[in-house]
């Protein structure tokens, strides 16, 4: 009998370890009924799995604990005008000889978008949210007018923009650094 006792622990140990709940140590014994006078309790397990919550096993968890900064200001700037060279130096290698197609254009601003995002973050700036715009449209004797809006701190929110232009396409290109506290 004590190696059952055991058993049941164990199971119940593994069971709660890895988020479940158990009900093996409230057993239900039934008692036999009359006609069945040489039989032995009957045992009744059951169990109900908690997968649904989303919990970290223990050697996963990192036992390395960060303390609030409690730091409102940037400690380095945004870096504007590398970022508006940054937006140049694409926005000229990429769209020299280049016409204007709608669906090239279209997949044109996602890459850019990519490539200019990628050497901003190369910059390592802490602290900065990094979003990047690229709009490219067609040079026929009309204008553009790019507009934005969001919440600014002035003190610490910044962007970067160029504008470049060839004979078939005109490309505008933003930066903005948002400061996250």
């Amino acid at each position: 009998m004590a190696d059952r006792e055991l058993a049941k622990e164990k199971a119940a140990r593994l069971l709660k370890k890895r988020g479940s709940q158990s009900t093996i140590n409230s057993d239900i014994h039934h008692k036999p009924h009359s006609h069945q006078a040489g039989s032995k309790y009957q045992v009744s397990y059951s169990s109900v799995s908690n997968q649904d919550e989303n919990r970290i096993p223990e050697d996963m968890k990192s036992n390395v604990k960060f303390e609030n900064t409690y730091q409102l200001t940037a400690t380095k700037k945004f870096p504007d005008s590398a970022v508006k060279n940054i937006i140049r130096d694409v926005l000229e290698s990429y769209l020299v000889d280049q016409k204007y197609e709608p669906e090239i254009c279209r997949q044109m601003t996602k890459t850019l978008s990519e490539v200019v995002k990628a050497r901003v973050k190369e910059l390592q700036v802490p602290r900065y949210k990094v979003i990047t715009l690229i709009t490219i449209g067609s040079a026929n004797d009309q204008g553009m007018t790019v507009g934005s809006r969001c919440l600014w701190d002035a003190g610490l929110d910044t962007f970067s923009s160029f504008e470049y232009r060839n004979k078939h396409l005109c490309a505008v290109g933003t930066v903005y650094g948002i400061y996250a506290e």
